[in-house]
């Protein structure tokens, strides 16, 4: 298996690639994702670890609302933030 310093960036930025990080998610109405290399994160995916809905503001800024998400699933929406109003789902992971 290949190692991260020999995967081309082009196959990682790929949205049909798999996830090659992930953080912890805190709900917010205005704080975008921000990564140690990036100021303005865009991640591929989300995790939902409790069941809920989830409120995300997507990379071209739209808001869109997922209503009754079941727990561990995985919503594949390229998105900059995840609102904290309307969130009702928990354990958000964001991929990216």
């Amino acid at each position: 298996m290949a190692d991260e310093a020999t995967i081309r960036w082009s196959e990682k930025s790929s949205v049909l690639a798999p996830a090659y990080d992930a953080f912890a998610v805190t709900p917010s109405d205005s704080v975008n994702y921000t990564t140690s290399s990036s100021s303005n994160a865009i991640a591929r995916a989300l995790y939902i670890g409790t069941a809920g809905n989830v409120v995300l503001v997507t990379e071209r800024g739209n808001v869109a609302t997922f209503a009754n998400l079941t727990t561990s699933f995985i919503l594949p929406v390229c998105h900059k933030r995840v609102n904290s109003t309307n969130t009702t789902a928990s354990g958000l992971v964001a991929l990216y």
